[in-house]
């Protein structure tokens, strides 16, 4: 299975994933541990995929979002973003607002 094959996979079977460097116990960077720590904060369940773990995913998820830095945030198969866009999201209600809307968090 190709790298591509393996990202669409991941992405079709969960409903919330984040490519990220390191695991949400360990990141390895600060912008990963940022989305980690809201999407924990926000109680989702979501897969994390260890880009560091297999260059060709780290390369592969750059590709298949034609977005070029890690993290990536993908909810119900759609690209959300980096941490920026998360973050602000988070901060002006959106993500929540989203995140109900697709049915993974209960509204508060």
């Amino acid at each position: 299975m190709s790298a591509q094959d393996t990202i669409k996979s991941t992405i079709d079977t969960n409903d919330v994933v984040l490519f990220m460097k390191g695991t949400p116990v360990f990141p390895q960077c600060g912008f990963s541990s940022v989305v980690a720590r809201v999407l924990d904060h926000l109680q989702v369940d979501f897969e994390s995929v260890n880009v560091l773990e297999d260059d060709e995913i780290r390369q592969g998820i750059k590709e298949f979002s034609n977005w070029p830095t890690i993290p990536q945030l993908y909810i119900k198969g759609e690209f959300v973003g980096g941490c920026d866009i998360v973050k602000e999201m988070f901060e002006t209600g959106e993500l929540q607002a989203y995140l109900k809307d697709k049915g993974l968090i209960a509204a508060a």
